[in-house]
């Protein structure tokens, strides 16, 4: 494997988290593939990451976080900025424009993802979909389709994500395009987890 690739694809996690100790496996969904609305992640995609956590927090704490786009930089180091590109409540259709940095690799300059997303599907305290293009300088993923679904269980709020990747450039080696993409994931769920768990909303 070139230097080249290895240090692109990893460049590219969506958060702009890098590791090299993502855990291979990857949490079980019960009762078969999640949806949201009938709909769910690129079921051809040759990377996908998905992965689960229990939060002791309220139902409407842990949505209001996740749906506030434009405060996502608050409570997520790794995100930039993120703006709303419509008025109004986020629902199907909305789209948002969000950033987060991509170090200097050996053959690429340090540089910022801009990733557009666009609501696929919105269930209110159930789950969302959203989906869009990521592009920086040198590097693009050309899809990256992205699932939330929350449950309250005893204790708190059962959190299922899920998102899948296609794309020339990551399709170029998989499993470290796998591991950012998990690296990713894995950072959101952390930082969501303690951000409601300590009380914090988006909003007052």
């Amino acid at each position: 494997m070139s230097i080249r690739l290895r240090t692109l694809a990893v460049s590219l996690a969506v958060v702009g988290v890098l590791t090299s100790t993502v855990p291979v496996a990857q949490a079980a969904h019960q009762g078969g593939p999640p949806r949201c609305g009938g709909r769910g992640v690129d079921a051809d995609a040759r990377i996908r990451y998905r992965s689960d956590v229990v939060i002791k927090a309220p139902l409407s704490t842990v949505w209001k976080l996740q749906t506030d786009v434009e405060r996502w930089p608050s409570w997520q180091p790794p995100v930039l900025t993120a703006e709303r590109l419509d008025p109004g409540r986020l629902e199907k259709g909305s789209r948002f424009r969000w950033t987060t940095p991509v170090p200097a690799t050996p053959t690429t300059p340090a540089t910022t993802l801009g990733i557009t997303s666009t609501v696929r599907e919105l269930r209110h305290h159930d789950c969302i979909l959203w989906s869009g293009p990521a592009i920086g300088e040198g590097l693009s993923i050309d899809e990256g389709v992205h699932l939330w679904t929350f449950r309250k269980v005893r204790g708190g709020v059962h959190v299922h994500t899920e998102e899948t990747w296609t794309g020339t450039q990551v399709e170029a080696d998989v499993p470290t395009a796998t591991a950012a993409l998990g690296a990713g994931l894995e950072a959101w769920l952390r930082d969501l987890k303690s951000t409601a768990e300590a009380g914090l909303t988006s909003r007052p």
